[in-house]
């Protein structure tokens, strides 16, 4: 007996109502239709209308006042669209179809002529790295922002010091600027992906079709030339079907947001009472809905928890890819959904923690008590024993043996050090508060001369960066 339910069939009029009668049946309706999360395709879509319909009125397909009448209809909708004043109707299922619709509602019949030669499939594809594109330059620019406020803060911070850790056990003293300069190469790293990626999506599917081309004299060309693309799709079944630019995107922002994770696990580390090393602006820190004393570093806390939603979209999206048969497939209609909630996430991490690197003080008294504990200067005394002649393994024994004797007998490393044969005062005096951070010497280490070098290199760095990605918006600004 069929369920009374898929009676009620949905009144929408689809791309293939000639072919099937009826409207859709209201589970697959709520399955199909995806106006409620592709509307903020919108403005991209018209401006890929609007190139396709150029390009049908340069060869002929297209009349040219039709051509002039579909795009005084698409720039209207422009309008609408960017003024929030353009209504959607229960037939739009898509956002494709409402600009179809609304376009042959103010231009009349010819707006049946705005589909010509060209498939859903292409159309979508087409709109997608559009909007990827301006996508993943916002958020390498909201990278940048972030690197230049840890940058400036680095500079800022001068001979300020603090442990550096591995295996989260106090290891060597380094500089603050050094430890905030090292969050930076990470996220030009990040830059570089972001604009790599772009280059590699920025190519048109339009006229490839469903999956195989058109008889039309169609112009891809032209409309990739006008959009900005670098080129044209080599192959019309590839075209509909790639998706690896939404892969790449989600993968790039995911290790993003996987040092933002590093720096939020930081802020919570170093603003509680046991390193006691930040404390944060009131604006950036919350409270406690229970506990008066509170104050809470969530800001930290959600950019860890936000890593793993963007892993959670990344893989998701790998699962729905495997195994796709070519060409098009429905599956792909969940590569949005993904794609559009981590580039929404990660920009308001990366505000948030640009804001708050911006503002936070530290303690350097607090730092520099923690970093000048004795026994973080054993290398010094290591490299001290090496310099010699000593070999390495043997000074590392030597020193591991007198600090193992400071630890049982509860006594200060430095006086075991300046008693010893081998090592004595001068030796000693490597233990001095802030001896050990001016020790380092070696290019790209936390010594003051490499530290000074590698900010200069760094805001370089930043520059260019910033340049590349200026160059793309401005190119492809002067296009549309």
């Amino acid at each position: 007996m069929v369920r009374e339910a898929t009676k009620q069939r949905i009144g929408t009029l689809t791309l293939w109502a000639g072919r099937l009668e009826g409207g859709m049946a209201p589970e697959l309706a709520a399955m199909s239709i995806s106006l409620g999360f592709d509307q903020q395709l919108g403005l991209v879509d018209v401006l890929g209308s609007a190139a396709h319909v150029r390009g049908l009125g340069r060869t002929g397909i297209l009349s040219d006042e039709e051509t002039q009448t579909l795009l005084s209809a698409l720039e209207q909708v422009t309008g609408e669209l960017s003024s929030g004043s353009f209504v959607f109707v229960e037939s739009d299922e898509d956002i494709h179809t409402a600009v179809e619709r609304r376009v042959t509602e103010i231009a009349g019949p010819v707006g049946g002529k705005l589909h010509t030669g060209r498939s859903r499939n292409d159309q979508v594809a087409t709109d997608l790295r559009l909007w990827s594109r301006g996508a993943l330059l916002d958020v390498a620019a909201s990278v940048l922002a972030l690197q230049r406020v840890l940058s400036a803060r680095a500079s800022e911070a001068g001979s300020v010091y603090l442990p550096g850790y591995t295996h989260l056990q106090r290891a060597q003293p380094v500089l603050l600027s050094h430890h905030l300069a090292a969050h930076c190469w990470a996220f030009s790293r990040d830059v570089d992906r972001l604009l790599a990626s772009v280059h590699r999506l920025n190519v048109s599917p339009l006229g490839a079709g469903a999956l195989a081309g058109s008889s039309l004299p169609l112009d891809p060309d032209g409309v990739a030339e006008e959009l900005g693309f670098a080129k044209r799709f080599d192959n019309s079944m590839d075209a509909v079907s790639d998706r690896d630019f939404v892969a790449e995107a989600l993968f790039d922002i995911a290790l993003v947001g996987l040092h933002c994770s590093r720096l939020g696990e930081e802020i919570v580390l170093f603003t509680s009472e046991e390193f006691g090393f930040f404390t944060l602006d009131n604006a950036y820190a919350t409270g406690s809905s229970m506990l008066p004393q509170k104050k809470n570093a969530d800001i930290g806390e959600l950019a860890r928890g936000k890593s793993g939603r963007l892993i959670g979209d990344l893989v998701g999206f790998l699962a729905t890819m495997k195994s796709l048969p070519l060409s098009y497939n429905r599956d792909l209609q969940e590569d949005k959904e993904p794609l559009f909630d981590a580039v929404r996430q990660i920009r308001l991490v990366l505000d948030a923690l640009t804001g708050l690197y911006a503002t936070v003080a530290w303690s350097e008294e607090t730092m520099a008590r923690a970093a000048d504990e004795s026994m973080s200067g054993a290398i010094d005394l290591a490299e001290y024993l090496v310099k010699q002649g000593m070999p390495f393994r043997q000074a590392h024994g030597v020193v591991a043996g007198i600090v193992t004797e400071a630890l049982e007998k509860g006594v200060p490393l430095g006086g075991l050090v300046e008693a010893h044969e081998e090592l004595g005062p001068d030796a000693a005096a490597l233990l001095a508060p802030g001896r050990s951070v001016a020790n380092r010497q070696s290019p790209g280490g936390t010594g003051p001369a490499a530290v000074e070098e590698q900010l200069n290199d760094l805001g370089l760095q930043i520059q260019t960066d910033a340049e590349r990605m200026e160059a793309l918006v401005a190119r492809w600004s002067s296009k549309n």
